[in-house]
C-alpha cells in the first residue's frame, strides 16, 4: 500500500531522493549548468522564482530594473509582473534582439541600473536566437542572465550555460508528464556555482550513512519554513516535488 504516509519509510523516501537526483542531474546536463534543485511548480512561476533570485544574489538597489525579452511566453510575463509588483521591482520589457553590447542595454533600461535579464530560448516564435553577446552585455553592467527554455530543444541546441545564461527555468512537461498529475506539470531550476545558496525549493544530494552505503538526502532547504519562515526564499509547495518524481 502506498499512502500519503508512506513517504516517510525508509525504503521509499530513499527511492523518492534517488529518483529526485536523477531529475537534477538530467535538469544541469541539458542546461550546461552546475546545480539543479527539485520542487518547482511550473515555467512561469520558475521563471518569476529566478527573478527573486537574482534580486538577492545583486544585491539590488531599488531602482534596479529586471529587464524582459518582448519574445519571453505571455503566462510567464503574467506572473512576473504579479510577483514584481508585490515586491516593488520595477520591470522593463522591450526587444532584445539587437543588445549586444552594455551601452545598448543600458539604453534599454532608460540609464537605470539592470539586476537581471530574462530571455525565451526558443522564444515565443520559435526562433532560436544567439544571446552570447547579450549576456555579456548583462554580466559587464552587473546584473545576471536568466534564459527560460525547453528541455527536449535543449538536446539539440546549444546549452544555455555554454553561451553564458547563470540561471536556466523551464518546464518539463515537454518530456510527456500529463497535465493530469498535480498539474500543471514540473518546473525547473538550475545555476551557475555561487547562486546554490539562493536557490528557492530543494537541492537533494547524495550523502554516505554509517555503515558506508550511499544515502539520498534533502542537502538543502532554502524554504526553511519549519524553521526561519521569515527568511524563506520561497513559497512553493513542498508537494510539488512528486511531478519531478512522476
Amino acid at each position: 500500500w502506498y499512502t500519503a504516509y508512506t513517504p516517510y519509510q525508509p525504503e521509499i523516501s530513499q527511492g523518492r531522493l534517488e529518483a529526485l537526483v536523477n531529475f537534477q542531474t538530467m535538469v544541469t546536463d541539458l542546461t550546461g549548468l552546475d546545480i539543479a534543485g527539485a520542487s518547482l511548480l511550473d515555467e512561469a512561476t520558475a521563471a518569476a522564482e529566478a527573478m527573486t533570485l537574482m534580486h538577492r544574489s545583486t544585491r539590488a538597489k531599488p531602482e534596479a530594473v529586471f529587464v524582459i525579452d518582448e519574445q519571453v511566453f505571455a503566462q510567464s510575463l503574467a506572473v512576473i509582473t504579479t510577483r514584481a509588483e508585490a515586491l516593488g521591482i520595477p520591470l522593463i520589457v522591450a526587444d532584445l534582439a539587437e543588445v549586444a553590447d552594455a551601452d545598448a542595454l543600458r539604453a534599454v533600461a532608460g540609464d537605470q541600473p539592470v539586476f537581471g535579464v530574462l530571455v525565451q530560448y526558443p522564444d515565443a516564435r520559435g526562433a532560436v536566437r544567439d544571446f552570447a553577446a547579450l549576456a555579456a552585455a548583462a554580466h559587464e553592467v552587473g546584473a545576471l542572465v536568466s534564459a527560460a527554455t525547453d528541455l527536449l530543444a535543449l538536446t539539440l541546441l546549444t546549452p544555455p550555460g555554454e553561451w553564458g545564461a547563470d540561471i536556466a527555468v523551464g518546464s518539463a512537461q515537454r518530456f510527456g508528464v500529463p497535465m493530469m498529475f498535480g498539474g500543471p506539470h514540473a518546473g525547473f531550476m538550475s545555476v551557475r556555482k555561487g547562486l546554490e545558496r539562493t536557490l528557492p525549493g530543494r537541492l537533494v544530494g547524495v550523502s554516505v550513512d554509517a555503515a558506508g552505503y550511499p544515502a539520498y538526502r534533502l542537502a538543502l532547504q532554502t524554504r526553511e519554513q519549519h524553521i526561519r519562515r521569515e527568511k524563506a526564499t520561497s513559497n512553493i509547495s513542498t508537494a510539488q516535488v512528486l511531478l519531478a518524481v512522476i
